[in-house]
């Protein structure tokens, strides 16, 4: 099984879409990954819709909403504002999950101490966020777009500061595809266990 690559980012401003490593870079383990709740799996994407590997994942977790949507800048309003705005970090109340089609693209997700840690993925690379990171998504520097549209609330992290913000346990589930004709794609999942925000 292939391994994920994660790393601590640097504090540059500079192009989102450029690998950020620190010098010298400092990876940071699947190990890692899972104390802050991120899993990984490594699927053959070739076969999502019929793959017996995927089927289990989505059964043993109790995933049962999958669409697909087409993502491309001549197909999707407003893209390069939705660009924009996942990058802004934000989290969301239900655990989600995020599998590559097609393409690469970054993931970046606040650890327990809030360093930012970027997540390069890959075709058949599909990871879990918890309910709750603090995260954003980006391009690399090999793809024109790749977003996916709000199947999911987002909640700004400096709307979330307010102390009237609570959380609050609830139950829903929803299983999400995003599929790019071009060259990239991922899937995000939301886990029967969620939080909502008060």
């Amino acid at each position: 099984m292939s391994v994920i690559e994660a790393w601590f980012m640097d504090e540059s401003s500079s192009d989102q879409r450029l690998p950020h490593r620190l010098e010298p870079n400092q990876p940071v383990s699947l190990q890692e990954l899972q104390k802050i709740g991120v899993f990984y799996w490594k699927l053959n994407a070739d076969i999502y819709v019929s793959d017996p590997e995927l089927q289990k994942i989505r059964e043993d977790r109790g995933y049962s909403y999958m669409d697909i949507i087409t993502i491309h800048p001549d197909k999707l309003p407003n893209y390069e504002d939705k660009l924009k705005m996942f990058y802004e970090e934000h989290l969301h109340l239900d655990d989600e999950i995020r599998y590559i089609l097609e393409g690469r693209a970054y993931f970046d997700v606040r650890d327990q101490n809030d360093r930012w840690i970027r997540i390069a993925m890959t075709k058949g690379d599909l990871i879990t966020l918890p309910a709750g990171i603090y995260h954003r998504f980006t391009l690399d520097d090999t793809l024109t777009a790749h977003i996916f549209p709000g199947a999911n609330r987002a909640y700004n992290r400096s709307a979330l500061l307010s102390p009237s913000r609570q959380a609050t346990a609830s139950s829903r589930a929803c299983f999400f595809c995003v599929l790019r004709d071009d060259s990239s794609s991922y899937m995000v999942v939301r886990l029967k266990s969620t939080l909502s925000c008060k």
